[in-house]
């Protein structure tokens, strides 16, 4: 019976200890917040062609807003934007279909992917853009 009170104290010291500990969190990035501009290249059908990609980022703690379009004077609002440690997401509705990004921050560049469908048709595109010195 001794033996099973002990083991029981321990048990709620352990137990207490870990609740006072700190949690881990997922390592955060730098902030994203401000311009950021690059290349935009699609693929379609299998062509591809060139364009240019341009946001205006806004983070507030784990949630992306602002806008992104192909420059700084044709810009759409950016939906469900979510960053996970150095992975960012986000939608944008242009003009047709809805874009998918899934971009990763590495060497002070966003880079990966934006995806869309539409009637049928895929486009995917692949993304570069860094913060733009102002």
């Amino acid at each position: 019976m001794k033996r099973l009170v002990s083991m029981l104290g321990i048990i709620a010291l352990l137990t207490s200890a870990l609740m006072a500990a700190p949690k881990v969190m997922p390592k955060a990035i730098e902030d994203l917040t401000g311009k950021w501009a690059g290349s935009f290249v699609i693929s379609m059908d299998g062509e591809t062609k060139d364009d240019t990609a341009y946001m205006v980022l806004k983070q507030s703690g784990t949630e992306l807003t602002g806008t992104a379009g192909p420059n700084s004077d044709q810009q759409w609002t950016i939906e469900k934007g979510k960053i996970d440690g150095n992975k960012v997401t986000f939608e944008v509705k242009a003009d047709g279909p809805m874009l998918k990004f899934e971009l990763t921050l590495a060497d002070g560049h966003l880079k990966g992917d934006a995806k869309a469908e539409h009637e049928g048709s895929s486009m995917k595109a692949a993304v570069d853009v860094q913060r733009k010195k102002e």
